[in-house]
This record gives structure tokens, C-alpha cells and sequence, in this order.
């Protein structure tokens, strides 16, 4: 788990994830890999969903494990919407898609995929915090 403290406000966590899914939907540079965009789209997810979890005063473990953090919330007695636990399937682009060598390449419509996910669960997290 976390510190005992929990850092950072549900309004800070969510402006992070925000400036992540900014990141993400900037055009492919030349000479990087669409998991690169993907892996900022990962990491907006990631960060929107523990904006909820400040907003409920709840401890999360610091990990990439979109599943693990989705779980949590659920055993906290939140429900999860279905769509949102799309966002399972992120979790690769944050630890095996942006290692050389451990995985296969994204292409671009995975980054589509992955971008409208990462969008979707900001909206939740957006909608849940600002309740």
C-alpha cells in the first residue's frame, strides 16, 4: 500500500492525469513508437483512477495494476462500470509495451483503443470527483 498519508488532493491527482492525456494525444514524433503514446494514455488512466480513490479518502497501492486498482475500488464498495473496466487492458503499456524486447509493437489503431479507454475513464473519474 501507500504512505499513511495520502498525497495530494483527488483535484491534484486528476490535473496530472490530465496533463498525461495531453501528452498522449500529441502527434507521433518522428522516431517514436506508438506504445510510447500509449503508455501516456496508460498512465492517465492510472492517475484518474487514483483521483477517485483520494476523493474517497481510500489508500492505493502504488502500481501500474489498473486491474489491482479497479479491484480495490470495488472492494471499497464502489461499483465499476463495465466500460471502465476496459481500462484493464492498459496495464501492459506501462510495463511490458515500453521495455524493448519484452512485447510485440502497438500500432496505430491500438493507440486508438487505448486513447478512447484512457479518455472514458477520465470522464468517469472527472464525473465521480466533481459530484
Amino acid at each position: 500500500m501507500g504512505p499513511d498519508v495520502l498525497p495530494g488532493s483527488p483535484e491534484d491527482w486528476l490535473r496530472r492525469a490530465k496533463g498525461k492525456l495531453l501528452l498522449a494525444r500529441q502527434p507521433l514524433p518522428d522516431g517514436a513508437f506508438w506504445e510510447d503514446l500509449c503508455y501516456m494514455a496508460q498512465q492517465a488512466a492510472e492517475l484518474a483512477i487514483k483521483a477517485v480513490y483520494r476523493s474517497r479518502n481510500l489508500r492505493f497501492a502504488f502500481v501500474h495494476d489498473l486491474a489491482q486498482l479497479l479491484e480495490g475500488l470495488e472492494q471499497a464498495g464502489m461499483t465499476v462500470p463495465e466500460d471502465i473496466r476496459q481500462a484493464e487492458k492498459l496495464t501492459i503499456y506501462a510495463t511490458q509495451m515500453r521495455y524493448p524486447g519484452m512485447s510485440g509493437f502497438a500500432t496505430k489503431e491500438d493507440y486508438a483503443e487505448v486513447l478512447a479507454i484512457a479518455q472514458d475513464t477520465m470522464a468517469w473519474a472527472e464525473a465521480i470527483i466533481n459530484k
